[in-house]
């Protein structure tokens, strides 16, 4: 059997999920637990699909990341040896320009509240918006996030479960929608609560703002575990991935975690704070004039004009 073939046999059976991967190439050391979700009943479906996409990789006449090289550059290294044609960093691919361009939503209530707001006290709440947790798991971690004392800017998508309609809700406000990656830079906001998509997460660490996961499926799980155990700018708020439904994380749960999460004074909690505004350092110097996306992006538009005139 090869690595490979032992891979998949390793997260079809759940009773070697704690044994490690360390043997593909760019993935750092990475539990089986955080990769069965892949093959779970709800992604079978879309498996298929995923691997048709990456048989396809070798045909192509280049690559295009959404992130740094920074972000993840034995992964990136070890693309680059192993294909013939160009790999191109050239993230984060976040709206991060209109944080100076657009100046049109400085008077919204929810920015208004946050400028009223101690510096990194506010929790911002929002899981995603496509997979969610269970109605009456959301409800949970709502009753927790209001219970814990802690001041809160929470996302509903408008499906009844939260509410929203920039609603105050106790100590936080409640809005059907928000500008994140401006509320995530916001000088009052000091913790993330995610689902772990790649988006959220670009942006989270682009804002320099430390991650309280909970994710749901697919790519979210490993993202969180670059979040918690590689890059340490975060916690889990929920167990691993353990092949299917876990137990009922109450709101008493929730509103301890969240107030040890947001503890300002907590060691760990520094640490976290510390890393995260290094990372965020990173990301803007890859962006920079001269950085390694800015170089990326106008390699990949120069290979591309020479190309096309050679045609």
């Amino acid at each position: 059997m090869n690595q490979f073939g032992e891979f998949f046999f390793a997260i079809e059976n759940p009773g070697v999920g704690e044994e490690t991967v360390d043997y593909i190439p760019g993935l750092p050391p990475t539990p089986i637990s955080d990769l069965q979700p892949f093959i779970s009943e709800a992604s079978r479906q879309i498996l298929p699909v995923a691997l048709e996409c990456i048989s396809l990789v070798s045909r192509v006449q280049c690559l295009l990341f959404t992130s740094p090289y920074e972000f993840e550059p034995n992964l990136f290294d070890a693309l680059k040896r192993h294909f013939a044609f160009s790999v191109y960093p050239i993230g984060p691919s976040i709206p991060y320009l209109k944080l100076q361009a657009d100046d049109t939503i400085i008077n919204v209530q929810y920015l208004q509240w946050l400028d009223a707001q101690p510096k990194a006290s506010v929790l911002y709440v929002s899981m995603g918006s496509f997979l969610s947790a269970s109605k009456q798991q959301t409800e949970e971690i709502v009753a927790g996030v209001k219970n814990s004392g802690v001041p809160f800017l929470l996302v509903s998508r408008g499906d009844g479960t939260i509410g929203g309609g920039g609603e105050r809700r106790g100590e936080g406000m409640a809005v059907p929608w928000c500008d994140q990656l401006r509320v995530l830079c916001h000088d009052s906001v000091g913790g993330f609560w995610t689902h772990c998509g790649l988006n959220s997460t670009l942006e989270a660490v682009f804002a320099g703002v430390p991650m309280l996961c909970w994710p749901l499926a697919w790519d979210q799980i490993p993202n969180c575990k670059s979040i918690v155990d590689d890059w340490k700018v975060g916690r889990r708020a929920r167990k691993r991935w353990v092949g299917g439904g876990e137990e009922l994380v109450t709101r008493d749960e929730v509103a301890d975690m969240v107030r040890r999460f947001m503890d300002s004074e907590n060691g760990e909690v520094k640490g976290m704070r510390e890393r995260a505004s290094e990372l965020r350092g990173v990301f803007r110097a890859a962006v920079a004039d001269g950085g390694s996306s800015d170089v990326g992006l106008d390699c990949f538009v120069k290979d591309i004009s020479n190309q096309f005139r050679a045609s």
